[in-house]
């Protein structure tokens, strides 16, 4: 069985836990934010899971993770 490839844009966009969850950032962060409230923007802070109908596709992704 050959090697498979790890999709590098997913592996930059997905981080994996000690507990094997895939957990992701929310959209929206990187421009626009200045007219946004404070607490809006550390809401964008966090990282949260990637939901379970998801969870198969991106996992064929990153197969070493």
């Amino acid at each position: 069985m050959p090697k498979l490839k790890t999709h590098k844009g997913a592996d930059s966009r997905f981080q994996v836990t000690g507990s094997g969850k895939l957990m992701r950032t929310k959209c929206g962060k990187s421009h626009l934010r200045r007219k946004k409230a404070s607490r809006t923007k550390r809401l964008y802070d966090e990282t949260i899971p990637v939901s379970s109908a998801d969870r198969k596709r991106i996992g064929r992704l990153l197969p070493y993770k």
